[in-house]
């Protein structure tokens, strides 16, 4: 069946609470839980921005809407219970209650446009719109997301061997690795082993270097080519390495670095576009959204 959508959780919801008591949120979250027969693994799905589940989000956002429609009340915090209003809509024994239905109520439709709206109108909603607005949030998000990471790997790709090693340096750096950054980029290329473009200190006191790899790479990189850099590290009795490239690796140069008694950590060009953003290497933040909630303590009065 999969985690139903916020409007399909409306009307189990406000059936749960149907008995006039007040309900506090974890109890029904998890009694509407085991109603929809929910698995594990879809118990516990997170959104993409890891703090909060999925179903507990769309849950709430039910309780949001139908609060707004006047079917539910907060009577203290984390409590809820039906309203007159309610029980009057679980008399009609409605088969579905969504955001088309709650639009009957003025209260509603002003909650969701923002402006007064006469009686007895009721919009047009689609009906299958599972998504809350914070996943819609995320999902668009993750989509601008991966949109300016295609953009960044093709500027990478047009770059010189030299631009790429000092972005590589400063992308490093600024992930905490190599001190400061000219100590860093005398650090790398200082050496003419075969295999290796150049050193970095793991830590700012030196107590251990990591052996780096960073080519722009058209192909996927395979197992011949981690041999080398792997021999390489031999050379210089090294354990520890980073191999970096702009393209990807095959599955065969996967599993080789997993079983060499050496510490080998691949980033393939998404890994490496997906570092740049989160350390605002090469990118600028255009907006900035604060998603912003009620902060129940203030409110306690001693």
């Amino acid at each position: 069946m999969g985690i139903p959508s916020y409007q399909e959780i409306m009307l189990p919801l406000l059936k749960l609470v149907g008995d006039r008591q007040e309900h506090y949120m974890r109890d029904v979250i998890e009694i509407l839980a085991k109603q929809f027969d929910l698995t594990p693994k879809e118990r516990q799905t997170p959104l993409p921005s890891g703090k909060q589940l999925v179903f507990d989000n769309r849950v709430g956002w039910a309780r949001t809407y139908m609060k707004k429609a006047g079917l539910l009340e907060s009577t203290r915090r984390g409590y809820i219970r039906i309203t007159d209003r309610g029980i009057e809509v679980l008399k009609q024994k409605p088969t579905r209650i969504d955001v088309q239905f709650l639009s009957q109520y003025k209260e509603f439709r002003e909650f969701k446009f923002g402006t007064e709206t006469g009686e007895g109108i009721v919009v047009d909603f689609p009906k299958e719109i599972s998504e809350t607005p914070e996943e819609i949030l995320a999902a668009t998000y993750e989509e601008l997301k991966q949109e300016l990471a295609s953009e960044l790997l093709d500027q990478i790709q047009k770059t010189s061997p030299e631009f790429f090693e000092r972005l590589v340096v400063e992308l490093l750096v600024t992930m905490g690795y190599g001190g400061t950054f000219k100590e860093a980029a005398q650090a790398v290329g200082r050496t003419g082993d075969s295999g290796i473009d150049g050193i970095i200190n793991e830590d700012r006191l030196g107590l251990d270097v990591i052996y780096i790899q960073a080519k722009r790479w058209e192909g996927s990189v395979g197992r011949p080519e981690l041999q080398r850099f792997v021999g390489a590290l031999d050379g210089r009795r090294a354990h520890k390495g980073v191999f970096i490239t702009t393209s990807s690796f095959t599955n065969e140069a996967r599993e080789y670095t997993s079983n060499v008694p050496k510490k080998i950590v691949l980033i393939d060009g998404q890994m490496l576009v997906d570092f740049m953003i989160e350390y605002n290497i090469g990118v600028s933040t255009t907006m900035t959204y604060q998603i912003k909630k009620v902060e129940y303590d203030y409110f306690i009065e001693e």
